[in-house]
């Protein structure tokens, strides 16, 4: 293999991402709280992938089920690895800007959302974002630092789900199985008073999509060569969300910023290391600690605060 085969491949590799957080109401619950990851950022391409529900090779997994009450606006971060960013100055996180394309976010109906597995369960979607004039949901997400946020319908039935967040990369999608898949699921419990559990309008994955319905396989570059569709309309792939009466559906992708559920935590002091403000350790909103770090575990500004046994984060 040529040299400058393998450096594309490391590039273009080097440009995934995983969701791996939820926040409710603007109340951030912690990164991998409730949410099934694996460690590999790497895409599913084949829609008719056995684990294409939820992802394979899961080894993030809780027994965790977050709250969130219909009506609620939900947040859903992607990172490049987990944890955050692929070492300093990674201008690829949350994903690379190059990774156009929509994000849809589905629901299936469980008994325990803790340990439900997900063969054969029956999703509905809540919520879609593809492109508005020139700007794709990837591209929002981008912007809110890996944030893409939606409404839980109010319509909701109350109950606990698995909550399948897929972004849908299309930068490569000229070709059959040249899209890229990146999802994964949350432990959800709705509360509420609504009706909707999605009978009556869900589908399976896999089953769902076709390598050739028109939202996967395309060329979303116009005619002067950017991702902008060149005027032409945009389809979405899967069913539409559903709809409840008085208007209050899924969808959207504003907001700020979430706040973070956490404590305070003492790190580990390494030899000649400072801490609280001096100028050493990690930077202000670096990461400090958690299972399996290895970087600094002080903070050069503010103090070094536990979200949970995977993360803890320098906050002011």
């Amino acid at each position: 293999m040529k040299v400058a085969t393998i450096l594309s491949f490391v590039a273009l590799s080097s440009a995934h991402a995983i969701f791996q957080q939820v926040s409710v109401n603007g109340v951030d619950q912690g990164l991998l709280y409730g949410v099934r990851a694996p460690s590999s950022n790497n895409p599913i391409e084949n829609v008719n992938d056995a684990e294409f529900a939820c992802n394979k090779n899961i080894q993030h997994k809780d027994n965790n089920i977050i709250t969130v009450p219909a009506g609620a606006k939900v947040g859903a971060r992607y990172q490049h690895v987990i944890g955050g960013p692929q070492g300093a100055n990674d201008a690829d996180n949350p994903i690379a800007s190059s990774h156009k394309g929509p994000i849809m976010v589905y629901l299936a109906k469980v008994g325990n959302a803790a340990t439900t597995g997900t063969s054969g369960l029956k999703w509905f979607k809540i919520a879609e974002d593809g492109i508005t004039g020139t700007t794709w949901a990837v591209d929002k997400l981008i912007a809110n630092d890996g944030w893409h946020y939606f409404t839980m319908p109010t319509c909701v039935a109350p109950g606990d789900y698995l909550m399948r967040v897929e972004l849908l990369a299309l930068h490569s999608a000229t070709g059959v199985n040249g899209a890229q898949f990146y999802m994964e699921c949350a432990q959800i419990r709705v509360t509420g008073s609504g009706t909707n559990d999605g009978s009556g309008s869900t589908v399976s994955f896999p089953g769902a999509y076709s390598s050739s319905d028109p939202g996967i396989l395309l060329s979303i570059y116009g005619p002067t060569g950017q991702p902008n569709m060149g005027g032409r309309t945009y389809t979405i792939p899967g069913p539409r969300p559903i709809t409840c009466s008085g208007g209050n559906n899924g969808g959207g992708n504003g907001g700020s910023t979430p706040t973070t559920l956490s404590t305070a935590v003492t790190p580990t002091q390494t030899s000649g290391s400072g801490g609280g403000n001096s100028g050493t350790g990690a930077a202000l909103y670096g990461q400090c600690g958690g299972n399996g770090w290895s970087g600094p575990t002080t903070c050069a500004q503010g103090t070094c605060t536990k979200t949970n046994e995977w993360y803890s984060q320098c906050l002011p």
